[in-house]
């Protein structure tokens, strides 16, 4: 059985190279032309550097002459970089119930406002327990009061929806769409 290689993440370089000949290009990215493996490892010796296949899929393959030590490092240095300025959207979610008293939906509101100002996004869920089930509008009015005071800070990403016995609603933060 043939195993098909698609990408190698690692490059080969110096003796791992196997092809007759490449096409060289220099340090600086000037074109050296086609030339045989051993012509391309004497040069790449002579400045101390290495060989580094760069294109194993053109004919001929192309290879680059390179401090591979250094490109190795200045990736990695990049990929790090990229990472630290990835910012993660967490969802996090704030429970209302149907017959909630003023002081709890604005202490639940501050907690929400909170995470909306960190970036995050919020899921707002009320639960119909027993006969509250019959008055779904009720809920609706209360979403409805609690999106208008989250206006400020976030925008209603999906608007208050019936799910089962839970009405929810998401709000995005406004700082997370810039």
């Amino acid at each position: 059985m043939e195993v098909l290689i698609i990408s190698k993440k690692e490059l080969l370089i110096n003796e791992e190279i196997r092809d007759k000949e490449v096409r060289l290009v220099g340090a600086d990215g000037e074109q050296l032309g086609v030339m045989g493996i051993a012509d391309a490892m004497r040069i790449a010796t002579e400045k101390n550097l290495d060989l580094v296949k760069i294109a194993p899929q053109a004919t001929p393959p192309v290879c680059r002459i390179m401090d591979y030590g250094k490109h190795k490092f200045e990736q990695a240095k990049r990929e790090k970089e990229a990472r630290k300025n990835q910012k993660v959207i967490e969802l996090k979610e704030v429970r209302l119930s149907l017959n909630i008293d003023t002081h709890d939906f604005e202490t639940k509101l501050k907690n929400a406002l909170k995470f909306l100002d960190a970036g995050n996004k919020v899921k707002v869920s009320i639960r119909f327990r027993g006969r509250e089930m019959t008055h779904p509008e009720i809920g609706q009015a209360l979403m409805k009061r609690f999106a208008e005071l989250c206006a400020d800070h976030g925008t209603i990403d999906r608007l208050p929806k019936m799910e089962g016995r839970s009405m929810i609603m998401f709000i995005t933060s406004k700082q997370a769409v810039k």
